[in-house]
């Protein structure tokens, strides 16, 4: 009887060791650290570096916006007309959908735009660009655009720049009635005016 009982304390002793050294193994072999994304994710605050000032003390209230998106690179390549077609509808970015999210209402094209969290889209063409702020929010791309949840769309003229802007840049210029959102890549350079 007292062998039975060693061997079944010895049994369940050996058969947890071994799960425990199991499920150890197979943890450490699914922790791998992801690599670096080839279009890794910034984010722009209105107001510029909204965090640090935060942190400093030089800020209480809430930013009035962030962008949040990917930002691929030019490598070499032609983007607009050449990886990004002409009238066909892009992600702003590249993985996920560009999300900007405003803390307080804001006005687009003289629209009223809600405090929320919204996708940011865009139809290049040669001199200007459809942008698009869309209520699908969560969304890879823009493969599944439904444009019946638009909440605004207005075109920006493109200026050409005079320097060859190699990685997607997104951020936030003031203005003297609000702000506007600058898009620049390559040798592009959109602006969204927003007031409040």
């Amino acid at each position: 009887m007292k062998r039975r009982i060693i061997a079944s304390i010895f049994g369940i002793g050996f058969t947890s060791l071994f799960l425990f050294i199991s499920n150890n193994l197979i943890a450490q072999s699914n922790s791998k650290t992801p690599e670096l994304d080839k279009s890794p994710m910034d984010m722009s605050y209105l107001p510029k570096d909204y965090p640090l000032l935060k942190m400093n003390g030089k800020s209480k209230d809430l930013p009035i916006a962030r962008v949040i998106y990917s930002r691929p690179q030019k490598n070499n390549r032609e983007i607009f007309g050449g990886i990004i077609p002409y009238n066909e509808i892009w992600r702003l970015g590249a993985n996920e959908s560009t999300e900007i999210e405003f803390f307080k209402g804001v006005k687009i094209d003289g629209k009223a735009i809600s405090k929320g969290r919204y996708t940011l889209l865009c139809i290049p063409q040669q001199n200007k660009w459809a942008l698009i702020l869309n209520k699908d929010n969560f969304s890879w791309g823009s493969f599944n655009y439904d444009a019946k949840k638009d909440v605004v769309r207005i075109d920006c003229t493109v200026e050409k720049t005079t320097e060859t802007i190699e990685a997607l840049s997104i951020y936030f210029e003031q203005t003297t009635i609000g702000a506007n959102l600058i898009i620049a890549w390559e040798n592009n350079k959109a602006i969204l005016p927003i007031t409040w």
